[in-house]
């Protein structure tokens, strides 16, 4: 196929190719990939600039979505690439391929900087998803600093770069410029730009920023940093937000109070405990869907409202396809379950057959676990209509999730996402995290937008 770019597509090229270090902040849909690669190409094969470069990505992503961007552009073609997944020994004949580009999943960047055998020569790194490298402590975020010198040119990729706060640009800017912006420690980063939020005694458990400070960090990295927004690029379909709500009644509101206030629920045989926040939030949120995981690991069903819902969705869509989000396993058996009484043809899009299935329009519904799903796949032939089951709290999972149909390429005149909250529970709250969330990572974004000429395409 034809590569015809757009003309923030040209920039971004461009932007790569003049800056060694490079932030690529593009909405989902908006061609990473293809950018990333044109930039490769034109500086392994025109200045030789680069010899072998190393794209980190996650495993669906890293197996799929960069062979076929490859394969698909005519002016691609002479790029050579070798996919580093698999087992180690699998991992290992990929790396002693001849090969212009490696691709490997993020999972496995420990095992090639420590234990694979190879020296890590890679003259250009490309980070898809930079998010997934927001903690300074994770082992493939340290592994790949100790190699970090070593690269001439590092790019990247992200739609999401604070999905939780500009705490998170820490260690992706680090990441990309070694603590050159930012500065090379946490504690300096908490120091120059937060205060202490929520602390218990000695302990902080939360940071919030100085006046000013987000204004300050984003002139830090504004050299080095490019954003655009589909909207302001592309013709994007209407995106329609919605919420359906369903009311518990007497004893099931008295059961969630209980364990909300109280921490412990008696249920038959067993009990339900929340040890701390993370875990009451976890609990409530699965009693909010309709079932919860008791201490003993049995499942415990609190209502089918949800489910009763979904059915009501699903009926009024009269033959449209459906993409349903699940988070809880107890959920999607719940969901099958469901569908399968009533006779709804679906399937867990969790292979490469079952996406096939679901864009070729064979799927009355599909299922899908945001943290599986939520990065590059392209499901927007399947259908325009998505459901989010139960809330999650992670901003980048969700938006990357609404993104797989939601993005360019998707035929439809809108795109709904319908939001099923359980009212007065931690549902309502969620959905209020996840706007919240939004308007800090939305400043990010609006402060480095690249001034692109829009051209109407």
């Amino acid at each position: 196929m034809k590569y015809n770019p757009h003309n923030y597509q040209k920039y971004a090229i461009q932007f790569i190719k003049e800056h060694p270090i490079a932030a690529i902040l593009l909405d989902m849909g908006m061609g990473k990939s293809s950018i990333t690669l044109t930039a490769i190409m034109d500086m392994m094969y025109d200045s030789f600039e680069v010899s072998k470069v190393l794209i980190i990505a996650p495993l669906r992503v890293a197996k799929n979505t960069w062979s076929a961007e490859i394969e698909k552009w005519d002016h691609l073609k002479g790029l050579t690439y070798s996919i580093v997944v698999g087992s180690a020994a699998e991992r290992k004949r990929a790396l002693g391929k001849n090969a212009d580009i490696y691709i490997i999943n993020r999972e496995n960047v420990q095992w090639l900087v420590e234990s694979s055998g190879y020296s890590f020569d890679f003259d250009m790194v490309v980070i898809d998803e930079l998010s997934s490298f927001k903690n300074w402590q994770a082992k493939r975020f340290r592994s790949l600093m100790k190699v970090r010198p070593k690269v001439k040119r590092i790019v990247g990729l992200t739609g999401t770069p604070s999905g939780n706060g500009l705490m998170d640009l820490f260690a992706e800017y680090k990441i990309l410029d070694m603590g050159e912006r930012l500065g090379r420690f946490i504690s300096q980063y908490r120091v120059d730009y937060f205060v202490p939020d929520q602390m218990n005694g000695p302990i902080v458990y939360s940071y919030k920023l100085r006046p000013g400070a987000d204004k300050r960090i984003y002139q830090k990295i504004e050299d080095i940093t490019i954003s655009m927004k589909n909207t302001d690029y592309l013709q994007m379909p209407e995106l329609i937000s919605s919420e359906y709500r369903v009311y518990l009644d007497e004893k099931e509101r008295e059961d969630y109070e209980k364990l909300k206030n109280e921490l412990v629920l008696t249920v038959p045989g067993d009990e339900i405990t929340a040890a701390n926040a993370a875990s009451l939030s976890s609990k409530l949120t699965q009693m909010a869907n309709g079932a919860v995981y008791s201490d003993n690991g049995d499942i415990t069903e609190v209502h089918d409202k949800k489910l009763e819902v979904l059915e009501d969705i699903i009926e009024a869509a009269n033959g449209k396809n459906l993409l349903i989000a699940y988070w809880y396993k107890h959920d999607l058996m719940r969901i099958m379950k469901r569908l399968q009484q009533v006779g709804v043809n679906y399937k867990k899009l969790d292979t490469d057959e079952s996406i096939r299935e679901w864009n070729a329009g064979r799927l009355q519904v599909g299922l899908i676990h945001p943290a599986s799903a939520g990065h590059g796949l392209n499901l927007q032939s399947g259908g325009s209509t998505m459901v989010f089951f139960g809330m999650i709290w992670s901003l980048e999972l969700y938006q990357q999730t609404v993104a797989r149909l939601w993005r360019q390429g998707q035929t439809s005149e809108t795109v709904v996402v319908q939001h099923i909250i359980t009212e007065g529970t931690i549902d309502e709250q969620v959905m209020k995290a996840l706007t919240a969330k939004n308007f800090s990572q939305a400043a990010l974004i609006d402060a480095v937008k690249a001034e692109v000429q829009k051209d109407g395409r």
